[in-house]
């Protein structure tokens, strides 16, 4: 009998083959993390404790008993998302003044529900533009632009300082590759970049959207710039300025806001949704929408949008406060135990993150020698601990994984971490951080000269 070749891939299935590094990394760490002995400070999980169980049980209570209001709520839905939600959304917007624009503007908006959470609208654009190239800050959000070279685009990625992605570099770096520009097809910002907790100043994202407007009058074509929110409704330090929407600024329609309530309420009711000028685009996402699964789940939707009309201030109020403790009491030890081995840090003013940069001669890949020592991988059993018992592990985001491979600060990002102090509880954290203090002392101890 002949052989039997495997199923014929396409390009992207070609690409997906291999696991992305941080798909690989979490991957190992699923199966080999100990819990209660081994200290998580790289997935990036909410706190268990800020998920609103007793609203959510209640929520769904009111859903089912009220058919009138939340019909069908468990048969299918429409592929555009939920009536009951999107109305929800745009009184959470008003009400809080979200964005600082009014109903006037938002209802001369179109707003769609993902499929499954924002990730799933961030899939779609991906499926849906044409590639290109797309423009994003560095340190990037590596799993969605992991997503997006295997889709066949290309990254130009543009160093960010405490503002944001920088608006000189941008138009420079678009000026630099000449008649390329032709092949931009969009713009992609997290408003809260991920990994590095830096908060976009309203100045700057005003100025990349005119960056992307005048680059869409240049080639003739739309060159949207999407704007990821994931983290806004986490702003816990009351010294930042209120963020400003896009829309207020956006002449001819290109701007695009994706937000989420799994940061606030619980991912796993899988709740995204897209603002955008109604028009060709939002139709095809929602038949994108369609195309994977008809519709969003329509009872986690009416879920939510109670929740909205009743509870949500209240919860933003809890969760900010319980995230704010939190980031005080991280930023003081990464104070107290790393001042000496990692004085520059950016984060813990929004969502559930520290950006950390090292001292030269301590690398944080995963060849380091400091990876090594908080994986209990250096070799030296007093160090590690015997084989069946190590001493607790630390897991990390390494910088390589946050810079873009062919952009300028992938030296740096050799030197770089990203911790969440989101899951674990406070105590274990600075545990945690006692133990990178070792790690870093063994690094510089071990480092070649």
């Amino acid at each position: 009998m002949n052989p039997i070749d495997e199923i014929p891939l396409s390009s992207y299935g070609c690409a997906s083959s291999n696991p992305a590094p941080v798909s690989k990394m979490m991957s190992e760490f699923a199966l080999e993390f100990r819990e209660g002995i081994d200290i998580n400070l790289g997935v990036g999980y909410v706190n268990e404790k800020t998920i609103p169980r007793n609203l959510i049980k209640e929520a769904y209570r009111e859903v089912l008993d009220h058919p009138d209001k939340y019909p069908v709520a468990l048969n299918y839905g429409s592929s555009k998302g939920s009536e009951n939600l999107i109305e929800s959304i745009i009184k959470y917007y008003t009400d809080n003044k979200i964005g600082c624009i009014d109903e006037g503007v938002i209802r001369s908006k179109e707003i769609i529900i993902g499929p499954n959470g924002a990730t799933s609208l961030l899939n779609g654009i991906s499926n849906l533009v044409r590639p290109g190239i797309v423009i994003t800050s560095d340190p990037l959000y590596y799993i969605y632009c992991n997503l997006l070279e295997r889709a066949g685009f290309e990254i130009l990625a543009v160093p960010e300082d405490e503002k944001g992605m920088r608006a000189d570099l941008l138009r420079q770096r678009i000026e630099a590759i000449g008649d390329m520009k032709k092949k931009i097809s969009f713009i992609y910002v997290v408003t809260i970049n991920n990994p590095t907790g830096t908060i976009i100043s309203n100045d700057r994202k005003k100025e990349l959207i005119q960056v992307a407007s005048d680059l869409s009058k240049d080639l003739g074509r739309k060159v949207p710039i999407f704007l990821d929110k994931a983290y806004e409704d986490l702003i816990h330090d009351p010294k930042v300025e209120k963020p400003i929407s896009g829309f207020l600024t956006d002449e001819i329609e290109i701007v695009y806001e994706i937000g989420t309530f799994s940061k606030v309420l619980a991912p796993a009711l899988r709740i995204g949704y897209m603002i955008g000028p109604s028009g060709p685009f939002m139709r095809t996402m929602v038949q994108k929408t369609n195309d994977v699964g008809l519709c969003p789940s329509l009872i986690t939707q009416e879920i939510v949008s109670y929740i909205l009309d009743h509870h949500i201030n209240e919860q933003l109020r809890r969760v900010r406060d319980g995230y704010r403790k939190r980031a005080v009491a991280v930023k003081r030890w990464i104070d107290e135990e790393l001042r000496d081995f990692a004085p520059d840090y950016c984060g813990g003013k929004a969502g559930f993150y520290f950006y950390l940069t090292f001292n030269e001669g301590i690398k944080t890949n995963e060849t380091s020698n400091l990876y090594k020592f908080l994986k209990r991988m250096t070799g030296n059993p007093c160090l590690d601990g015997p084989l069946n018992n190590k001493k607790p592990c630390v897991v990390y985001i390494p910088g390589e994984f946050c810079v873009h491979k062919k952009g300028e600060m992938v030296e740096i990002g050799r030197r770089q971490m990203r911790i969440s102090y989101g899951y674990e509880e406070p105590e274990r954290i600075k545990e945690a951080l006692s133990y990178i203090r070792d790690g870093a002392c063994y690094a510089e101890r071990t480092s070649p000269i």
